[in-house]
């Protein structure tokens, strides 16, 4: 589980580059290079990280479930994901 710290700094980094996408995109456009640089480093859509939605796991992450592998076994067995069925693993 991840900490309560690193959960609000994601969320605060995500917000960030919400809120600077359309300037960012209209710099890069323009070739703004300079006017790219201006802007905080932390707006840049690189900067965010996945993270599993229910246990905030960085590493494993499955973009089509939005999950990590772990959560993704775990639910797995237990049903909660139609049509996966346990082979070997």
């Amino acid at each position: 589980m991840a900490k309560e710290g690193v959960k609000a700094r994601e969320l605060k980094r995500a917000k960030l580059v919400a809120r600077y996408a359309e300037k960012r995109a209209a710099l890069k456009a323009e070739g703004d290079f300079v006017g790219l640089d201006k802007l905080p480093k932390a707006s840049s859509a690189v900067k965010l990280h996945n993270r599993c939605k229910l246990t905030g796991r960085p590493r494993g992450y499955m973009r089509q479930f939005g999950i990590s592998r772990v959560t993704f076994r775990e639910m797995a067995l237990a049903g909660k994901i139609p049509g996966i069925k346990k082979a070997s693993w």
